[in-house]
């Protein structure tokens, strides 16, 4: 068991997505348990959002009797506010409490005026899911404080570790009740960035010409600003997950994170070698499928498939380069079939009927109608991704280099025409694309090199940066492909891509073995192992702050 460098009692690390996968928080999270288990076993504990119930139990969570039984037994807790205690069950199992909230809302005004009193934090604008957020953040803090109260904390090192503006309620929470407690804030996107980038404007030309407080203002985002802010200037150590995100805190929050900690990667999910190259021909064979029982069109066994997934965010997560880019690659005549799919969750009903049932037959020779998409949308033409392909005159009739599906669900093994998870899919693909243009890290191109799949990013991911500082960026030595993005070269993008994805479908047996090994080699060098001892640093920093402050 790997010893850590410093001596902590006691870790609380509360998030929104604890226990309950939303986005890629959970995979931070969730892969990080293990390293933190190792270094701090049993003295870590995860907080989240009971937001489950009998009918809709949370799969992850295992309850436990004996686990913090002591301070269960005498915990007084305000009403409305209810804890399980049990197991997280991903790799490292470590412990988790998830509490129920309700109850802060019936002292939300009272709350909020003291958090405007002793922080500045404005919440007048408060709308949408503020609220919830801040009610969980609020319980999350009363939670720690109880059980701090209960172990006793005199002397102890103690922090407190709070994930995104969701939970930054309960890092002020704490600051206020235990100044004795180092606290971390961690944000991995700003609420103005992304929102700057969700609205369309260039965030990067003129980043240093933003004001972060005029542009909630106009953007209609003061609360949330406001409250991100103040818990990035109140943490004991502020963090981020990239420099580029570093460089946003700085213009936009008005500070520069302390200590910036990339995200880390454990490879559990990757089959052993002797099952992978067996799972590789299950999804593949089970992709091809899919495209025929859509297309009428036969699909070679060495057909290259290519992908991009993730959060349906069609300009921050780079859909439109995608497509644009498959459209280019097409022109270009490549030397394979080309099978590309977006694989993002929309506003989709159900799996398609038509698709379901041809699924069952033998192979189709005639398309389906809109054989673009594989389940039904709620509205068509409002999808900016479906709304493109068509713009861009992709049917997937007639011969054509480059075919494209549109995949508008959560693949979660479950989805009535694949089932099969995300990643009992990537390991199938031949090369995966993220052209993202809004990424403090990304975490999608380092799935994909997991398995072996090499991936396009662009130098504006958190990811992509990292592969430049620590890479030659070709296929060969890593893997990955960096391309560079800003807010002037879309079209440039857009051809570079397509050439890499070109350059790939040319490259013999040998030359993508080269490939492969490559990148598993780069996601190994991202393994939480090596990242950790950032953590351990912003651990390092707040304690010291703590501890200045606690001695005047």
């Amino acid at each position: 068991m790997k010893q850590s460098r410093m001596n902590i009692d006691l870790l609380f690390e509360a998030s929104w997505e604890v226990c309950n996968k939303i986005g890629g928080i959970y995979t931070v999270l969730s892969t990080k348990a293990k390293t933190l288990q190792d270094l701090y076993k049993d003295r870590v504990i995860f907080i989240g959002p009971d937001v489950w119930d009998e009918a809709r139990p949370c799969p992850v969570f295992t309850p436990s009797r004996s686990l913090l039984r002591g301070w269960l037994a005498q915990a007084s807790l305000p009403q409305g506010v209810s804890v399980r205690v049990g197991r997280w069950n991903v790799p490292g199992k470590p412990i988790a409490v998830l509490v129920k909230f309700d109850g802060m809302y019936a002292v939300k005004n009272e709350f909020y005026g003291e958090m405007w009193r002793r922080f500045g934090v404005d919440s007048l604008h408060a709308y949408g899911d503020y609220d919830e957020g801040c009610a969980f953040a609020h319980a999350a803090g009363v939670v720690i404080k109880s059980i701090c109260d209960y172990s006793g904390i005199a002397g102890k090192n103690v922090v407190a570790h709070f994930d995104e503006w969701t939970t930054a309620m309960g890092l002020l929470y704490v600051k206020w009740q235990l100044p004795e407690v180092a606290t971390v804030f961690t944000t991995h996107a700003t609420c103005i960035g992304r929102s700057i980038c969700g609205n369309g404007k260039p965030l990067y030309d003129y980043l240093h010409g933003y004001d972060g407080d005029q542009m909630a203002r106009e953007l209609n985002m003061e609360s949330k600003h406001s409250l991100e802010k103040a818990a990035a200037h109140q943490a004991d150590c502020f963090t981020t997950v990239s420099d580029i995100t570093a460089d946003e805190c700085a213009q936009l929050l008005d500070i520069r994170p302390q200590v910036v900690t990339p995200n880390g990667f454990e490879g559990d999910f990757v089959p052993a070698p002797a099952k992978f190259d067996k799972v590789r021909r299950d999804a593949r064979e089970r992709m091809l499928k899919v495209a025929n029982s859509l297309t009428g069109k036969i699909y070679n066994t060495d057909t290259f498939i290519v992908a991009t997934s993730g959060r349906c965010e069609y300009r921050n997560k780079g859909l439109d380069l995608f497509l644009d880019s498959m459209h280019a690659l097409s022109a270009m005549k490549p030397a394979e079939k080309v099978l590309a799919f977006v694989m993002v969750p929309a506003w989709s009903k159900c799996a398609r009927k038509d698709l379901e049932s041809r699924m069952r037959l033998k192979r189709q020779r005639t398309p389906l109608p809109d054989a673009v998409v594989t389940h039904e949308l709620y509205e068509p033409q409002g999808d900016p991704v479906w709304s493109r392909i068509h713009g861009l005159g992709i049917s997937n009739t007639g011969h054509t280099r480059v075919d494209v599906i549109y995949v508008p669900c959560y693949l979660d093994g479950n989805d009535g025409i694949f089932n099969r998870d995300y990643y009992n899919l990537l390991i199938g693909m031949d090369a995966t694309v993220f052209p993202s243009y809004y990424e403090p890290w990304g975490y999608t191109p380092l799935e994909s090199v997991a398995f072996g799949v090499p991936t396009v990013t662009t130098s504006l991911s958190g990811f992509g940066q990292w592969v430049l500082r620590s890479f030659d960026n070709q296929f060969e030595a890593c893997g990955v492909n960096v391309i560079a993005r800003g807010d002037s070269n879309y079209d440039a993008v857009t051809d570079a891509i397509a050439r890499s994805i070109r350059f790939l479908t040319v490259c013999d047996h040998e030359q993508r073995s080269v490939i492969s090994k490559a990148a598993m080699a780069t996601a190994s060098a991202a393994a939480w192992s090596r990242f950790i001892s950032c953590y351990e640093e912003a651990f390092a920093v707040a304690l010291s702050a703590a501890a200045a402050r606690n001695k005047k």
